[in-house]
């Protein structure tokens, strides 16, 4: 049984796994984080897009009444 507990108190397997678990939540908090701040962004980039384009005037029915006069 002695024999046992210290084989199992050298083994470094488990430790090794440990580390790559920490570390992958570590990278996956990391990119939600980004994905967070990027959506806000975007999401407000494309909403004044939106407002951009509505705000145009499609098919030259502007109030020019001749070609422009030149400087």
């Amino acid at each position: 049984m002695m024999k046992f507990v210290k084989n199992f108190r050298n083994d470094e397997d488990g430790a090794v796994t440990v580390d790559w678990v920490v570390l992958t939540a570590a990278v996956v908090g990391l990119a939600i984080a980004a994905y967070s701040s990027i959506q806000t962004g975007a999401t407000n980039m494309t909403a004044n897009t939106g407002d951009f384009l509505d705000a145009q005037v499609i098919g030259g029915g502007g109030t020019l009444s001749g070609p422009p006069s030149s400087p």
